[in-house]
């Protein structure tokens, strides 16, 4: 790359390393939050951890929501920069900020109109659906500011800039487990050196957990805006706020399918756990548990999607065809052995780390039965993720759409509810329907990648030899 781009003169190795670990490492920060919130949670029992996952997909519905705004924004943004128009990469960060602020209040007042309906539409034990409302309606009462920690950061990505993302993750991070202490559990003595030190305590319990996550993503929002609007290249100041034609065209022409993809597969997320969540308490605590663990080993396939998408993006707009076919090559060669790493990691370690967030005999087993079936496939997973994140920095989200909508619901939710409802099997074959679902994704992904139809640079090029 040249040096009017982000990354200068570095090789193309060296680049998606430089693009990719941050958001790797923020990865895991995110994931960590989730870890021990999870386990800190976890220590207050079977019943806690329930309550706490049971409308945890739902939690990723509204999330993918956001975060498919974004979409849109980063090909928009990344392209700019690969085309040299710095000014209309900084009105689109403009955009986004407007899209942004009307994103989080529509959620704000909706999430907190429908909390209590929330529990009970997931089909959770009458027992725990109290607290789960209570969680989900603390959790996400700040959502307007994580909503600026969430399209802001994709807006920093497309600029090259994944290290700022990192630090805020990290600080988020590093502000839920202090007040998960503080807020979580009662003032209490501990020895330490033979010396009697009393901690601070709320004793909120669940409560406490939700507060910590909430303001904690806050937090996070209000840094990430900051950074956004001193940021040199993609800088909103002086850019009008006002709604652009020319720029939200464009950007929901990428960024619809991509949010009905989200909203679609968040939804088949919602509906497969509620069909886990009436299998009972032990499967639905070994599903959250096995979830929490699970997300951790997929951070070096999400990582390199986001590094795939801002760099496929820059060569789309230099209209660079050769260096775009160098990329796909790359990026899918290292995702598949970063995928077989982390599979291997995940099948070895899966007994030790579900028991770090449940003592439950019955949960430790169904949890690590199921990790060890999912780890086996993730090596397939790497192809799909990475390839969409290459077809979304070039601007095409249909077909990935198309893809995971037949994945989800025409494999992963029909086979579960055939597996559960009709044949009356358990957790481990919903854990099968989602390996089917993963499996299906690698082969439509896979077939796109080596026609080399998810490069529209390469399939014009055919178009135009072919009318010659």
């Amino acid at each position: 790359m040249d040096k009017a781009h982000p990354f200068g003169e570095r090789s193309m190795l060296a680049t998606i390393a430089a693009l990719g670990w941050p958001t790797m490492l923020e990865q895991f920060f995110q994931t960590a939050v989730q870890y021990i919130d999870t386990a800190m949670v976890g220590s207050l029992g079977t019943h806690a951890t329930a309550a706490v996952g049971c409308t945890g997909t739902v939690n990723w519905l509204i999330g993918g929501l956001v975060s498919s705004m974004g979409i849109g924004f980063l090909a928009m943004i990344s392209q700019s920069i690969g085309a040299r128009r710095p000014e209309r990469a900084r009105a689109a960060a403009a955009q986004s900020l407007s899209v942004t602020l009307i994103t989080g209040l529509a959620l704000t007042v909706l999430i907190q109109a429908l909390a209590g309906f929330v529990p009970g539409w997931m089909r959770a034990d009458p027992l725990i659906r109290e607290d789960a409302a209570m969680y989900f309606r603390v959790l996400h009462a700040t959502i307007l500011l994580r909503a600026l920690s969430i399209i802001p950061a994709t807006v920093l990505r497309a600029a090259g800039d994944t290290r700022t993302p990192m630090r805020i993750a990290l600080g988020i991070n590093g502000i839920n487990v202090a007040l998960n202490f503080l807020l979580i559990y009662p003032a209490r003595t501990v020895t330490l050196f033979s010396r009697e030190i009393t901690l601070p305590g709320a004793g909120l319990g669940i409560a406490g957990a939700a507060w910590a996550s909430a303001l904690a993503y806050g937090a996070g929002g209000i840094v990430t805006l900051l950074k956004m609007l001193n940021h040199p290249a993609v800088s909103p100041r002086g850019c009008s706020l006002r709604p652009d034609r020319r720029i939200l065209g464009p950007v929901f022409r990428v960024t619809l399918p991509n949010m009905l993809q989200r909203f679609a597969t968040s939804m088949g997320y919602v509906v497969f756990a509620s069909l886990i969540n009436a299998l009972g308490e032990t499967s639905t605590a070994a599903h959250t548990v096995a979830n929490t663990v699970e997300s951790a080993f997929y951070i070096p396939g999400w990582g390199m999607q986001t590094a795939a998408a801002t760099l496929a993006g820059f060569a789309f707009g230099e209209k660079n065809r050769e260096k775009l076919r160098r990329l796909g090559s790359t990026f899918l060669l290292l995702e598949i052995a970063l995928m077989v790493v982390s599979g291997g990691l995940l099948f070895i370690l899966a007994g030790p780390l579900v028991r770090l967030f449940t003592r439950d005999p019955a949960v430790i087993r169904l949890g690590t039965t199921v990790l060890r079936m999912v780890a086996v496939s993730e090596p397939f997973y790497g192809v799909p993720i990475v390839t969409e994140g290459m077809m979304q920095g070039c601007g095409q989200t249909k077909i990935p759409m198309i893809y995971n909508l037949a994945g989800m619901w025409g494999v992963r939710i029909l086979g579960t509810w055939v597996c559960t409802c009709l044949l009356g099997y358990g957790l481990i074959s919903a854990w099968g329907c989602m390996i089917g679902h993963n499996m299906t994704l690698f082969f439509l992904f896979g077939l796109r990648f080596l026609s080399g139809r998810w490069n529209p640079l390469e399939t014009g090029e055919k178009t135009r030899k072919n009318a010659g």
